[in-house]
């Protein structure tokens, strides 16, 4: 069997992993835990091709640590205790190697199957460490993850790129047959979108797409190369962000063919419906917003509904709520407004809460000003009455600007009646 170029080039050690500087460089946090000889359980949490899978295998190396490596799409209780059953026998908890098992997509794991491994984690019969490219807050469970450490790996960077791609065509003994030169790296960085499996993916594609013993490669032939020969979704997750892009981008653009034919790709390929669920739900927010908030609604609601329904079912309803965002009125407006005020945040520090806006439960308070010329909105027609709500620094600031679609037109009318000569609506 032809083992792909990216298992191949795996790292053997340390040493050889590129990338996370901020986890194994000089300070890293890593670094830090194996010169001090603490191992605790883990979660790796990041984006695929990362080297959630390969960092694992090596920290077991570096320990010697028997290792373990489940997948949580097709293990369950049964491989978990089988597993625990082996190290509670095998004598490590004794002389402090226990071994370590690694969970591979662990998010996909349940509830029942992530309680299966609280005890063995607790007691120290094995370390645990899990991957997965869900935020572990809302993925794994309390119990579980108050017993880990979560470390983030992030896409990685171009200059991490190149050294793979190079060290690729001058160590890997197959590639070596042949005369490969990278003439230009762009095209394969650009496609590999931060992940080293997909870059390695790529690379082989292309060289074993074009058969000569001679092989320049630029961003020209790659793309040619690519566009000939199309693997955008696999299974195993190597270029589902760029389906779940083209959905995105498809419901945004108001297209509701391309946004049903992306969620048909992403359901034939297996995607977990929870995670198409909840794309929809960050979608109705940011690109749809106060547009229609009813949106915001419905997306909550197929969200719950898939979760309990599942496959084959639950196609239905995720079609019908990708159906209603894409034919939606659009709006970032609530989006970009919480990001300019947080920059404005960091911008400014934490600036005093003026006097009349603070509550004042305390006689001393009351005798220090607080709440002094508060104007209770209700006591006035209309139910207003013009006063300043923000710091005095940043009075007049301008966060929230209504689009241009009937809803928020709606709404510009109510601030303009209210707020034109301080905001200028």
């Amino acid at each position: 069997m032809n083992t792909p170029l990216a298992e191949r080039m795996r790292p053997k050690s340390i040493t050889d992993y590129f990338g996370q500087e901020h986890l194994l460089g000089p300070k890293g946090s890593l670094t830090q835990m194996i010169a001090n000889g603490v191992f605790p359980s883990l979660i790796f949490w990041g984006p695929p091709g990362t080297g959630k899978t390969t960092l694992a295998q090596l920290l077991a190396q570096e320990k010697e640590r028997p290792f373990y490596q489940l997948s949580a799409i097709n293990a369950g209780v049964k491989e978990v205790r089988e597993i625990i059953h082996k190290a509670e026998h095998s004598g490590g908890l004794f002389s402090g190697k226990n071994p370590i098992l690694f969970i591979d997509e662990i998010h996909r794991f349940s509830k029942s199957q992530q309680d299966s491994l609280l005890n063995a984690v607790e007691k120290g019969i094995i370390t645990l460490i899990g991957a997965t490219t869900e935020n572990p807050s809302f993925e794994v469970i309390n119990a579980l993850l108050s017993r880990c450490q979560v470390y983030t790996l992030n896409a990685l960077e171009k200059v991490d790129l190149e050294k793979i791609l190079q060290k690729a065509i001058t160590k890997d003994a197959q590639l070596k047959e042949k005369q490969i030169k990278i003439k230009e790296s762009e095209a394969l960085i650009e496609l590999a979108g931060g992940d080293a499996r997909k870059l390695l993916s790529l690379l082989e594609l292309v060289i074993q797409a074009n058969p000569k013993k001679t092989i320049e490669i630029n961003n020209k032939l790659v793309f040619e190369t690519i566009q000939t020969n199309t693997v955008l979704f696999d299974k195993n997750g190597d270029f589902h962000y760029d389906i779940v892009s083209a959905f995105i981008k498809s419901i945004r653009g108001s297209d509701p063919n391309a946004a049903v034919y992306w969620l048909a790709r992403m359901i034939e390929a297996g995607e977990e419906i929870s995670f198409i669920a909840r794309r929809l739900l960050i979608l109705a927010a940011e690109d749809i917003g106060i547009a229609n908030p009813t949106a915001l609604v419905l997306a909550n609601s197929t969200f719950q509904a898939v979760t309990s329904v599942g496959y084959p079912e639950g196609r239905i309803l995720l079609s019908e709520c990708a159906l209603y965002l894409a034919t939606s009125p659009k709006s970032n407006k609530a989006y970009k407004a919480i990001d300019t005020a947080l920059e404005k945040v960091k911008q400014t520090g934490n600036l005093p809460v003026p006097l009349h806006l603070r509550n004042a439960p305390t006689k001393l308070m009351k005798e220090m000003g607080y709440g002094d010329g508060y104007r209770y909105a209700h006591d006035y027609k209309d139910q207003f009455v013009e006063q300043e709500f923000l710091p005095k620094e940043i009075a007049g600031t301008k966060f929230y600007d209504p689009a241009e679609n009937p809803k928020e037109k709606t709404i510009r009318d109510f601030l303009k009646n209210r707020w034109e000569n301080k905001y200028g609506y």
